[in-house]
């Protein structure tokens, strides 16, 4: 576990827009997906992470309420678009799983236990987003869309985790942000010598 305060923004995700490159943490955490697993791009936005686990083999579920957005993505090989709201009640994943489940730039708590239900045992979470902090440098700036101090280690208790940072970030513009990449099963033993 690593808190951080960076002159570079190593991640790439916190601050993005809809377009740009791919987060490095989704980059690099993606390793850990099964080779052609089912991913789901949770609040995909533009899609920038459906099209770079598409193009590297992974057949990707995008699903964002931006029809636009999904529009671009629609006849891209390897992506199957969903518009949907993830904050309504009339939840559109009841009883379906994804090997992994990517989340970037996107919080809403009242909703992140059905999140979590969609991934089995063995599934895979990379999550990145802003985090309490973030308001000094500007949006989002509301308590209901930052993360507390250590509240995806709190929500991904007796998950194994792989990896999580929290800090500011000074690139490509300073922002307070949180990621962590879990991995749902009880968190390994370390035996010392």
């Amino acid at each position: 576990m690593t808190e951080f305060n960076q002159s570079r923004n190593p991640s790439g995700c916190a601050g993005h827009g809809a377009g740009g490159d791919p987060s490095p943490w989704v980059r690099r955490f993606s390793a850990l997906i099964p080779a052609g697993g089912h991913v789901l791009d949770y609040a995909c936005g533009g899609g920038r992470h459906a099209l770079w686990l598409a193009r590297h083999g992974y057949r990707v579920e995008a699903a964002d309420r931006n029809r636009d957005a999904l529009a671009g993505l629609a006849q891209e090989e390897g992506i199957s678009t969903r518009e949907v709201d993830l904050e309504s009640s009339n939840w559109p994943y009841v009883g379906q799983f994804f090997d992994a489940v990517v989340v970037c730039n996107y919080l809403y708590r009242p909703g992140f236990e059905r999140l979590l239900d969609l991934l089995p045992e063995g599934g895979v979470l990379i999550y990145e987003t802003f985090m309490a902090g973030n308001e000094q440098f500007g949006r989002p700036a509301s308590p209901d869309f930052l993360l507390l101090p250590g509240e995806l280690l709190t929500r991904c208790a007796g998950w194994q985790i792989v990896a999580f940072e929290q800090g500011v970030v000074s690139s490509p513009r300073q922002a307070a942000i949180q990621r962590i990449c879990a991995v749902r099963g009880p968190a390994l033993a370390t035996v010392l010598p």
